[in-house]
């Protein structure tokens, strides 16, 4: 039984407040990011094969005397095309970096990510069923859910595999790293196979859908797209500030947190919903991006430290730019043509994601 100038010790190092905490610099960084933010949609709203001027269409907005000057084409472009695309990839590069930064918490491992252990694999399974049996055995609830059929089965897909995963690496509640890796492998693995099945028996404009899938696109962006999704991911990373002060604890062990009062299996449920709800959402609307999850909450660390009030909105922020101007390189790269952001996002991550592994001798020192 802890006494209570241990409990007192315990509390403050959970919540960032023992000597050498670096609040301030976690402030600063949300405030920054905050202004990157702004700075990188201004950058994708300008980039892109045509040369529709996003400063043309704004000016257009607060002054009805140049309305006129500008074009029917440059107004689509930026608003019907341009616009969603941002504000898609906006959300989606938020709820990754996020959902990698609640995974790495709650397993205390910088290594866990949604896309390394399954959970995209699984969302991306059951949006690629959708695609494959909507018109046929799935008809009836693809009617009556219309387009929140393909988020709900990739939110529901990635959740059954994030339950899934927490049942097989945790024991007498202990979880175990090493499980949950190779369990991750192994479920990642049986949803890709599930998948070929899948693209086998599918036609081919079923089988150009299943490929933005694999692929991992903002390319189809609508505003549609977004109000089906944009809700779903609001809501997850709405949730996720309240797990701060638990995940804080939750490094100490699951004992410690206990002790701290912490409702330790409440909030590890609470977390595994917000992660499928934000990785299956992401998955339906833009396919298989990688990396996002692991490189930006192991960035953060290294500058502002593990503390979980500002890791995690700095996370969504980070994750948001790093999306943003993986897409704009995306569209201009090869330009009129567009290549997969998966390509770019893995082009970065994966050279990070080996630096992780061999830094110090293979010690993954947080």
């Amino acid at each position: 039984m802890l006494d209570m100038s241990a409990a007192r010790a315990l509390r403050a190092e959970a919540t960032g407040i023992m000597q050498g905490d670096r609040s301030l610099h976690g402030r600063i960084a949300v405030l920054l990011l905050s202004v990157a933010l702004v700075v990188t949609v201004l950058f994708s709203l300008a980039a892109g094969a045509s040369d529709a001027s996003a400063w043309g269409v704004i000016r257009g907005w607060l002054s009805s005397a140049d309305a006129g000057a500008l074009s029917e084409r440059d107004r689509i472009i930026i608003q019907d095309i341009r616009m969603p695309r941002v504000a898609l990839g906006a959300l989606v590069g938020a709820a990754l970096a996020v959902s990698g930064t609640v995974m790495q918490g709650l397993f205390r491992n910088p290594l866990a990510d949604p896309g390394l252990v399954g959970i995209s694999t699984g969302s991306a399974l059951a949006a690629v069923a959708v695609i494959v049996f909507g018109p046929t055995l799935l008809a009836p609830a693809t009617a009556l859910l219309g387009i929140y059929a393909l988020p709900l089965a990739a939110f529901l897909g990635g959740l059954a595999v994030t339950l899934l995963l927490y049942r097989i690496s945790t024991r007498r509640g202990q979880t175990s790293v090493a499980t949950m890796l190779l369990a991750g492998i192994a479920l990642a693995a049986f949803a890709s196979a599930l998948m070929g099945l899948l693209i086998f028996i599918a036609d081919d404009r079923q089988l150009r859908d299943v490929t933005f899938w694999q692929l991992g696109s903002l390319a189809g962006a609508t505003w549609v797209k977004v109000a089906a999704v944009g809700p779903v991911i609001v809501l997850a990373l709405a949730a996720t500030p309240f797990l701060a002060r638990g995940l804080n604890a939750l490094a100490l062990g699951e004992a410690t947190a206990n002790h701290l009062g912490i409702p330790v299996q409440r909030m590890k449920y609470v977390a595994i919903v917000a992660v499928a709800a934000a990785v299956g959402a992401s998955v339906a609307v833009s396919g298989g991006i990688s990396f996002v999850g692991i490189v930006v909450p192991h960035l953060l660390r290294l500058s502002i430290g593990p503390d979980n009030r500002y890791l995690l909105p700095a996370s969504a922020l980070l994750g948001a730019c790093l999306l943003l101007m993986a897409d704009a390189v995306s569209r201009t790269v090869v330009a009129p043509a567009e290549l997969p952001i998966s390509i770019v996002t893995a082009a970065v991550g994966a050279p990070f994601f080996l630096w992780i592994l061999l830094r110090k001798r293979g010690v993954l020192d947080l």
